[in-house]
Order: C-alpha cells, then sequence, then structure tokens
C-alpha cells in the first residue's frame, strides 16, 4: 500500500535538519545528509530513474515521460532543510482534530496556540492539523513540500495517466540562503520548474523580495569609567546610535505586503567591540538600491560623528524573481499553474514572498521557478502547522500541473 501524504510527511519531520548559517561547509549540517540518503533511497525504491546524490547532499531523481507523450520537462523542487529561529531537535508531531477555539499542544506545561493570536486557525475547523508539543517547529517549511512532490509522482506513476518527464530536486540550506549554490541546472534538465514552499493551497508566489546581507562592525575605546571622559568610546552605544539612524517603522513587525525593510537579525556587543547584523529587502530593485545606500550612508554618518569607528559589508542574496518570470516568453509557466489550480476548485491568490525560495534564485540561472504551495502555517516557530487536507491538496496541485502540460 502507498504511503500517505501526511505518513510521508511525519516520517521526514523525524529527521532535524537544521541548517547554520556560520557553517564554512556544504551542507552547513550534517545532520542534513541523514535525510539526503533517505531520499536517495526512497526515490530508488520507488522506481524512479536518475537518482543521484552529490557530495553537497543535492538529491535529484526523474520521472521518465509516457511514451510517445509530448509535453515540457518540468521540475519541481523542495529543501531539506529546517530554520534556526526555533529549536529543531526531538521534533514530537501530533495530530489534532481542531473543532476551534485554542489548540492545546501541551498539557505538561500548558502551552496553548491561541486563536486570537493566530486566526487563521478559523480556516481549518473540522480538518486535522498537525502540529507539535509547542517545544519546537514542526519543519513542514519544507519537509511538507518533499513529501508533496514525491507523493504526487508515486501517485502519478501508479495511476498510468500520460504525463511528461518530470524531475525533482531537494536541496539543503535554503534557509540560509545557500540552496541554489550548488544546484546543478544543466544537469538537472527541466524547462522550467517550480520550488514546493509556500502558503496555503490556491496561493501563487511569483514575485519576491530583493534581498541583501548586512553587518556593521564596530570598534570602540575602552577605558576605566572614571577617567573616560573624551576619550572612552563605547561600542554599546555606538551601535544603539546605528540603529537610530535607520527608519524606525521599516521593520519586518510593521511591513506587510511589498513593502521593504531593514530587520536587525542580532548584535553582539561590548564597550570594545560590536558587531550588527541586518537583511535588508525590497520587492522594488530601485527601493533596494537605495535602502543599500541608506545602510553604508548611516556607517558614514558613525564616523563623522565618533571618528572611524565603523565599516559595514552588504552582499546581495538573492532578487526579485517576478523580474524574470513577469516576461512574456515565461508567462506558460505561471498559467499551467493557475490552470492546475482552478479546475480544482481552489480561488487563486497571487501572492509577493515576503523572503524568498531557492526559486528567487534559479530563476536568475535559467531555469524559471515559481513557488507553489505546500499548506504550512507558522513557519519557523513553535506553533508551526499544517492540515493533513492541505498536504493533499498541494499534492493534487502538482498532479494536475503534470497532466495539464501534455500537449
Amino acid at each position: 500500500m502507498n504511503m500517505k501524504v501526511y505518513e510521508r510527511f511525519l516520517d521526514y519531520v523525524s529527521f532535524p535538519t537544521t541548517s547554520i548559517e556560520d557553517s564554512e561547509t556544504s551542507p552547513s549540517t550534517d545532520c542534513q545528509l541523514a535525510l539526503s540518503r533517505h531520499l536517495h533511497d526512497e526515490l530508488i525504491s520507488l522506481g524512479l530513474e536518475n537518482v543521484r546524490l552529490d557530495e553537497h547532499g543535492y538529491v535529484y531523481a526523474e520521472l521518465p515521460a509516457t511514451e510517445g507523450v509530448k509535453a515540457p520537462t518540468i521540475g519541481f523542487i523542495a529543501h531539506m532543510d529546517t530554520s534556526d529561529a526555533c529549536p529543531g531537535e526531538n521534533i514530537n508531531p501530533q495530530i489534532v482534530i481542531y473543532s476551534g477555539g485554542d489548540v492545546l499542544l501541551n498539557e505538561d506545561e500548558m502551552i496553548l496556540m491561541r486563536r486570537d493570536d493566530y486566526p487563521v486557525l478559523d480556516l481549518f475547523r473540522g480538518q486535522c492539523l498537525v502540529a507539535t508539543d509547542g517545544k519546537t517547529l514542526l519543519g513542514a517549511d519544507d519537509k511538507a513540500g518533499i513529501a508533496e512532490i514525491i507523493t504526487a509522482v508515486e501517485e502519478l506513476k501508479e495511476s498510468g495517466v500520460p504525463h511528461g518527464r518530470v524531475m525533482l530536486g531537494f536541496t539543503p540550506d535554503e534557509e540560509i540562503g545557500r540552496g541554489a549554490d550548488h544546484f546543478d541546472v544543466p544537469g538537472f534538465g527541466a524547462d522550467f520548474a517550480y520550488t514546493v514552499d509556500g502558503g496555503l493551497a490556491g496561493e501563487l508566489e511569483y514575485e519576491s523580495f530583493n534581498a541583501a546581507a548586512a553587518k556593521v562592525r564596530i570598534n570602540g575605546i575602552s577605558i576605566h569609567p572614571g577617567s573616560a571622559k573624551g576619550k572612552m568610546k563605547n561600542a554599546n552605544m555606538i551601535a544603539a546610535r546605528f540603529t537610530s539612524l535607520l527608519p524606525p517603522d521599516e521593520v519586518p513587525e510593521k511591513t506587510e505586503g511589498y513593502e521593504g525593510f531593514f530587520h536587525l537579525i542580532s548584535i553582539t556587543s561590548t564597550v570594545e567591540h560590536a558587531e550588527l547584523s541586518y537583511i535588508i529587502r525590497d520587492h522594488s530593485r530601485e527601493s533596494f538600491e537605495r535602502r543599500k545606500a541608506q545602510f553604508a550612508e548611516a556607517v558614514n554618518e558613525l564616523n563623522r560623528e565618533f571618528g572611524n569607528v565603523a565599516e559595514c559589508t552588504v552582499t546581495d542574496s538573492y532578487y526579485n524573481m517576478g523580474d524574470v518570470l513577469r516576461k512574456p516568453e515565461n508567462a506558460h509557466v505561471i498559467e499551467l499553474a493557475h490552470k492546475a489550480m482552478t479546475e480544482l476548485g481552489l480561488q487563486i491568490r497571487d501572492v509577493p514572498i515576503r523572503g524568498g525560495t531557492d526559486g528567487s534564485r534559479l530563476s536568475y540561472m535559467g531555469l524559471p521557478c515559481p513557488n507553489l504551495p505546500a499548506g504550512g502555517v507558522n513557519g519557523h516557530s513553535r506553533f508551526e502547522f499544517v492540515s493533513t487536507d492541505q498536504l493533499s491538496l498541494c499534492c493534487e496541485i502538482i498532479k494536475r500541473i503534470i497532466t495539464d502540460a501534455v500537449t
């Protein structure tokens, strides 16, 4: 008997796969390789072809076209790693039949997912939710996508329904912006692809942020506070001054939709040294470039005020894939996804990603790649969940895209 999509998902979340930004290896953590090997073996057991696991932990496979069928080669991609924003080990998933109100995740510690905090719960009355015990993230971002892709391909393969060639790709380190670093686009061989890493069924994401990682390093001067006047340069205070030079309302917690932001990720600070890590994001390329210049000017202002104490580095991470996907020659990629979801009775919602996916970079690497829904809610959170209905719907979207592409 075939494994159901939610069963496959529960299997995958048992693997801890947190990625770590400061690592210099690829993948960034060894734990991701355990899931890579598991997927590699599973894909072979399902009878897929050209299954391979490379030295960086990327997994690829092929479902050959039905004999005589003419269709484009379509790729489906999802990432194996999870965010380090919440604990990602010892995940204890549970299935909750949601009837409304708050969800008790952990009776011993009285951890509640409160409906008032997460009104999106109203959409799931009467459905089965896969959630955690409130102590870790779940990993629906993006193990739901992996489960949906593999289940869709397995069901399609066994159904006998005519289909074109389908390529599968599973990547490490997407959460730290490196998921496309070693992706073998020529070897993948798809005409276009979809990441399966989005929100609820019916949503399609083909616009993302432009993003950069930025660091400010401040070198202060420490001296005994009793004799500090005119001598001390307190890096802690200078760091605080830097944050005041950026617009206070242009932060993630005060913006939405197409609005960009500066996001302070971390501070390490003493009197002698401080380091501030930011991400800079905006949908508009023009506004993105302006934000980077504004960031650099704030560093220049510190140096004018305190005398050559600060330096910054700003490194682009990815660009808005909408600039590629809105080109006329790629219109069919969007239209095919819209058609599939419409046929399933879903209300189409084109949503800008307030972040990025592997597709943000792959689209600029010659592989047009919008983002399909994976069904997860509250990603990077102890209150992450996905409904079994959403897992099944997202699986159906993938199958419909593949069969609708047959000419």
